[in-house]
């Protein structure tokens, strides 16, 4: 009997998948993507300051996460928002710092309690949606295309979810042969299928995922975000997860899957040496022109808040309110920064750093 897409699917089978998933194909996929976090996780470590990568590289992902549920801003606008208070920016934008704040949120609790769990679940979508998020207990959630059409329909009862989300932890922590990058896969479709928020699902699931390379200490930082290439490749992304679904064709899902981590991990290794390189460069620069100024923690400001305020350099007791606004004043003069007025506010922009931010 073909699969029923309106019927919830009660009948999502538990973790581990009933099928052989190291296939040779997958072995060998999966060695090329561990040499690419590998020479990632090198790169990040040559970043003095990771307080600016996490900065820098989470909110693109939070912003490219956000995108995929047509939750659109720009790299500026986001940068000006960090800058500001969150109540003056656009719905969009305040949507995305949210995602960011839940990243970090979720960074900094798997410090403290390094288990991946329901809880921790329902805090991050409580964090993404700015409101108590918990297990759904209503039945009629339904995906639908944009034509309207039902393209699945996830779990329903309480009970029913809570046991699959048990059953999903039990998969994450238990000791297995299964390199941890097959089981990223798994994992991803599994909470996926199970769906178990009205909202939210989607962004909750990428933050696990890069959660899930922490824990596995695959990466130091969670620096390493899918959500980029899903935009790019979503058609497939689509198809793999209901190939699964319908055809338990777990290879070609996890083939996607350890494709996405190999590419996105080359692609963030070569920007984090694009923001290296510039921010030698930029030190440099000011240290040939305006001596009299230079410091690393000053040019490392530049770099943490691309949208730069007076106010930031007092922060750090780089100068006081006339000597702060001096030293900006000297760097846009030397090309270093360029001063924006927007109202009231007067900002000093990074831009060779938003456009390799951009790219």
């Amino acid at each position: 009997m073909p699969f029923d897409r309106s019927k919830p699917f009660n009948q999502l089978p538990d973790l581990p998948p009933a099928v052989e998933l190291e296939t040779n194909a997958v072995l060998k996929r999966c060695i090329a993507a561990r040499s690419a976090i590998a020479e990632l996780k090198g790169v990040g470590d040559t970043i003095p300051n990771q307080t600016l990568l996490i900065r820098s590289i989470g909110l693109q992902e939070a912003r490219s996460s956000s995108e995929i549920e047509n939750i659109v801003t720009t790299t500026d606008d986001l940068y000006q928002a960090l800058a500001d208070s969150i109540d003056k920016t656009t719905p969009a934008t305040k949507e995305v710092l949210r995602y960011q704040e839940a990243l970090h949120f979720g960074f900094s609790e798997l410090r403290k309690r390094p288990v991946l769990t329901t809880s921790l679940f329902c805090e991050l979508a409580s964090y993404i949606k700015q409101c108590d998020m918990n297990v759904r207990t209503m039945p009629g959630t339904r995906i639908e295309a944009g034509s309207g059409n039902i393209i699945y329909t996830p779990p329903e009862g309480e009970a029913v979810i809570r046991a699959k989300l048990k059953n999903l932890e039990n998969y994450i922590h238990q000791t297995s042969e299964v390199d941890p990058l097959i089981k990223l896969a798994v994992m991803h479709y599994q909470f996926e299928a199970i769906h178990p928020f009205t909202d939210g699902n989607g962004r909750t699931g990428r933050i696990l995922n890069v959660l899930y390379l922490v824990q596995q200490e695959l990466v130091k930082l969670p620096i390493l975000y899918l959500s980029k290439y899903f935009i790019e490749n979503k058609n497939d992304y689509y198809a793999g997860l209901r190939n699964v679904t319908e055809n338990s064709n777990w290879q070609e899902w996890v083939l996607y899957i350890l494709t996405a981590v190999e590419h996105t991990a080359n692609e963030t290794r070569s920007k984090i040496i694009q923001i290296r390189t510039l921010m030698e460069k930029t030190q440099q620069e000011v240290k040939d022109k305006l001596p009299n100024i230079y410091s690393k923690d000053l040019v490392e400001l530049l770099f943490e808040y691309p949208y730069c305020k007076r106010a930031f350099l007092e922060a750090r007791s780089l100068g006081s309110r006339n000597t702060a606004s001096a030293y900006l004043r000297a760097l846009e003069d030397i090309g270093v920064l360029t001063s924006i007025r927007r109202g009231r506010d007067l900002y000093f922009v990074n831009r060779a750093l938003i456009n390799v931010l951009k790219s």
